[in-house]
């Protein structure tokens, strides 16, 4: 069954961050499967929109909560046209948003508004009327924006229109841009056998059909219908924050986190949702009646600094930035000696396989290749049996027998002096209590490997 509320966004633009899919598809999944039975719960609805729907469905599907004078209007999941309902986490309405703001701008109780946003974003439609509205009433009562933690594209437009941003440390703001999709089957259908005909009037009527590859032209006129929302979009975060509207366009739909946010104008402070709130409740308190932060609660930020104390700023960036170079130095030197150390003991135990290995050719080769290369000692010793090379230092060894540094140097077995023990416990035996084999020898298993090689090599003479 096609999800009725996924099914709005197909073909159609949105303002959405593409990065949060799974949340979206989740969201309206949740709200699919959920909602008709939280609507069913109305009992007895009043006859306006705060009461129609019953005591207990209006508080689930309506919240108008106010705490300590102020309205704390949710902005969750994602946003839709046509649904004028907040549904906990996953979807909220432009028009229930915009009722519980304009009832907060005429309800003496509350002080201020709180847009506690959370959203990866939502419709084209409804989303522009709606932040047209409540820029509009700047001015009427403080609005302040807090995203907790994501405020992505419809989100962030609205929090646009608010006369502050505040995002916590982890949070993120901005997708200012639209997208849509189109998708082509045509392949797919014609691998099945299915072929679809399209009679039709109207030389457009059909156009970005799914059963057809997207012609060049079609695709310049959806660009187009894109690039215009676009627009429209920029203008509206330009105006709404204060900035050139070239500057919005050059956030290229980006992301931000919270510093960068505040460097780009997309943000006025960073702080927790909590004491973001306590202080907005403790400035509706200030006789003085305005909107600013109190002095005794003044949030610093980068830009107000730069703003306020343009010296100050620059010393503190390059106090910043001396900082961070000595830090990187000093973390570079060590990392470069640690892997000094560790490549000086990876030659060390390549040059022992040489010694071991004597005169053969064929060693000597992958042993030089590995120093190149970067093996592991433990890979060459594998590689090394495993090409027949310990046969040949075998005989190497026998013959070499005489020479008492030679077989000082070489494990039990290679010489002419064969191993006492035959069996695998036994030469694990061996290794464990030799300081030469281990030495020659990166791995218990390397050596085992060795001797069981070995001892089928004698089996086989």
């Amino acid at each position: 069954m096609v999800n009725p509320w996924l099914a709005r966004f197909a073909g159609a633009p949105a303002l959405v961050a593409p990065h949060m899919r799974d949340r979206f598809e989740a969201s309206l999944t949740a709200l699919a499967a959920r909602f008709d039975t939280e609507l069913a719960a109305q009992q007895d609805g009043g006859d306006d929109f705060w009461t129609e729907l019953g005591p207990y469905a209006s508080r689930r599907l309506r919240p108008y909560n106010v705490v300590n004078g102020i309205l704390e209007l949710p902005v969750r999941g994602v946003l839709l046209h046509g649904f004028p309902y907040q549904f906990l986490d996953w979807a909220t309405g432009y028009e229930y948003i915009w009722k519980a703001f304009d009832r907060g701008l005429g309800d003496d109780a509350v002080k201020g508004i709180a847009l506690i946003i959370d959203s990866p974003g939502g419709m084209v439609a409804g989303n522009f009327d709606l932040v047209d509205r409540m820029f509009a009433a700047r001015g009427i009562k403080p609005v302040r924006a807090y995203a907790s933690e994501y405020a992505y594209s419809a989100a962030y437009s609205i929090a646009s229109a608010a006369d502050s941003i505040t995002l916590p440390r982890t949070g993120d703001v901005g997708s200012i841009g639209v997208v849509t999709t189109h998708l082509d089957v045509s392949k797919a259908y014609e691998e099945i056998g299915f072929k679809v005909t399209f009679i039709f009037a109207g030389k457009h009527k059909v156009d970005g059909n799914a059963y057809e590859p997207l012609p060049d032209d079609v695709k310049a006129s959806i660009q187009a219908d894109i690039d215009y929302l676009y627009g429209i979009f920029v203008d509206t975060v330009a105006r709404n924050r204060g900035l050139d509207p070239n500057t919005v366009r050059a956030t290229e739909a980006n992301t931000f986190r919270a510093d960068e946010a505040l460097e780009a104008g997309l943000a006025d402070f960073v702080g927790p949702l909590d004491n973001a709130l306590a202080d907005f409740a403790a400035d509706l308190t200030n006789p003085a009646g305005d909107d600013t932060v109190s002095d005794q609660k003044a949030t610093v930020t980068v830009a107000s600094v730069k703003a306020d104390h343009p010296d100050v700023a620059t010393a503190l960036i390059n106090e910043g930035r001396e900082a961070a170079q000595a830090t990187a130095k000093t973390t570079t030197e060590t990392a470069v000696a640690t892997a000094l150390t560790a490549e000086r003991g990876r030659v060390a135990k390549l040059d022992g396989f040489a010694r071991t290995y004597g005169g053969n050719a064929n060693a000597l080769k992958i042993i030089d290749g590995a120093k190149a290369d970067g093996s592991k000692p433990e890979d060459v010793a594998m590689q090394l049996i495993e090409s027949g090379a310990s046969a040949a230092a075998g005989v190497v060894a026998g013959m070499e027998g005489d020479d008492a540094g030679a077989t000082g140097a070489r494990p039990a077995g290679l010489g002419g002096t064969p191993a006492a023990a035959q069996t695998p416990d036994g030469w694990s035996a061996e290794w464990k209590g030799s300081d030469k084999l281990q030495a020659e020898f990166p791995t218990e298993g390397a050596y085992v490997a060795f001797k069981k090689d070995e001892q089928r090599r004698k089996g086989g003479r």
